[in-house]
């Protein structure tokens, strides 16, 4: 009976993946290949295909199977698991209107578009009213959905199951009381690397070869994927053998580009390695986003940024754009990647600082979403904020609170889970360090396929079996701590050269 009972629920459960990723089609055509014009109709288009989505996974049959599969005494640990998940998410879905639903698709697929042309004509009053609706539709969601606390663990829930706005809270506060003195011991250094190395022309041909070939080599599978270009980068997945990477090309900078294919491509191998026979299901599906964020960052930088795996790389980043690097030395290029200097980009950014950017959008959006600060007034905010935690004041709003995509997309409770992924990131990779020996040496050799294998065994293949925290926690042996994070980050600038003082 429940075995039954599971297999009528399953078969539906990837029905609905099939819409799912139909729905994630058109979103990566609007985003890469769709004409201008069309995004009205588009949202239209997918907006429908959320509602029909959203009825489906509140079916009246679905409580039924639900109820049945919660009342039994299931044996099989990854059967329960899922039933668990499944009832969690169910009950949370079961709470909001369809209506709002398909509502918050039509309205944010076309506030991207606006936010595209807003951030290119640095016009923020044109895309405040997309804004400020999307803003009035998450509390019409947070509401329904209900919370205990704070109207935004109701959004952070989303993205990081099970986590609340004041654990994330306290968890940043460390991390930024740590990395304080560490940025300014290192920003206030005499020692400075020539960016101009990174300035230089790289034209796009080659960066695309130069992205795909470090993708591939990490373990990016492009039999099961590919690489497209957007205005900002994402990663989506498409069905159990179809994962789409985009990045963006600026000739004038390549980190843009080469660290941007890193990072999306770790995403990617995250998607590429859970169990394709579980696609739709939560056995195949990632754990939370901090999760899926720390195997983008381990990958872009833990790996990317290192000394050892450019003495593997840098010969084919030469080869590939003599004369920007043929008279720059490994040396000086490693230093330059790893420069740590105050910046307006997020995505851009470097290891260091990048929280900092992390911590005032988390501020930011917390604010806008309670109602201490009006949407109109979220330019002055998001400058004021720069200006106290980096130094540095955006110069227009393009390069300020429209520079992500987030909002737009109604994204709200996302930002924080880039923060956790760098923390999981640096004790992941410390696990796998003592597990496997030197990870350096394998590098060198254009060895990664034992640490995506290890990462494989540890997290990739378990999917949803287990929350976020006690994933991690298994694989690394210890809770969530910034403490890893901050020894990776003196580790590293002490071998540049830096004078750091003690903890």
């Amino acid at each position: 009976m429940i075995e039954s009972t599971w297999e009528r629920y399953r078969d539906h459960l990837r029905d609905i993946a099939k819409l799912v990723a139909a729905e994630a089609l058109l979103e990566w055509d609007a985003r890469t290949k769709m004409p201008a014009r069309n995004g009205e109709y588009r949202g239209e288009q997918a907006g429908l295909l959320a509602g029909i989505i959203h009825q489906r996974r509140t079916a009246p049959e679905v409580g039924e199977w639900l109820d049945e599969l919660r009342d039994a005494e299931i044996e099989d640990d990854a059967l329960r698991a899922m039933v668990g998940e499944l009832d969690r998410r169910f009950r949370k879905d079961s709470r909001v209107p369809g209506a709002l639903v398909a509502e918050t698709t039509r309205v944010t697929s076309v506030g991207q578009h606006a936010w595209v042309e807003a951030r290119r004509n640095d016009d923020f009053a044109a895309f405040q009213p997309h804004l400020e609706n999307i803003i009035r539709l998450k509390r019409e969601y947070a509401e329904a959905v209900g919370y205990e606390q704070n109207i935004y663990d109701a959004l952070l829930d989303d993205y990081e199951p099970r986590q609340s706005t004041a654990v994330v809270a306290e968890a940043l506060a460390g991390l930024r009381a740590a990395l304080v003195p560490l940025v300014s011991a290192i920003t206030e250094c005499d020692r400075t690397p020539d960016r101009s190395i990174l300035t230089r022309h790289y034209p796009e041909a080659g960066q695309r070869e130069l992205g795909r070939a470090a993708a591939a080599a990490i373990g990016f599978d492009f039999d099961r994927g590919r690489l497209d270009e957007t205005h900002h980068p994402f990663c989506t997945t498409i069905g159990p053998h179809d994962v789409r990477l985009t990045t963006r090309y600026d000739e004038q900078f390549l980190p843009s580009s080469l660290f941007g294919t890193l990072h999306e491509a770790g995403h990617g191998i995250y998607e590429q390695g859970l169990p394709a026979e579980w696609f739709g299901l939560p056995l195949g599906s990632y754990a939370s986003l901090g999760v899926h964020e720390s195997q983008s960052r381990l990958w872009e930088n833990l790996v990317g940024r290192s000394r050892a795996f450019w003495e593997h790389f840098y010969s084919l980043a030469q080869n590939t754009f003599p004369q920007a690097l043929g008279d720059v030395s490994l040396d000086a290029f490693h230093f330059a990647i790893n420069d740590v200097k105050p910046s307006l980009i997020r995505v851009e950014a470097d290891e260091v600082t990048y929280n900092l950017h992390i911590i005032i959008r988390f501020e930011l959006e917390q604010a806008l979403l309670c109602g201490d600060l009006a949407v109109a007034d979220a330019p002055g905010a998001w400058r004021d904020k720069y200006e106290s935690y980096l130094g540095i004041t955006p110069p227009n709003d393009a390069v300020g609170v429209l520079q992500d995509v987030h909002w737009s997309a109604g994204l709200i409770g996302y930002f924080p889970t880039y923060s956790l992924g760098n923390l999981y990131s640096a004790q992941l990779f410390a696990a796998a360090e003592r597990s496997l020996g030197n990870l350096a040496d394998m590098f060198r050799a254009g060895e990664f396929t034992p640490l995506r294998e290890w990462l494989q065994e540890q997290i990739y293949r378990h999917g949803q079996r287990y929350p976020a925290a006690q994933l991690v926690e298994q694989a690394c042996g210890e809770p969530l701590s910034h403490h890893a994070l901050i020894a990776y980050l003196r580790n590293r600038f002490s071998a540049l050269g830096f004078d750091l003082p003690p903890e």
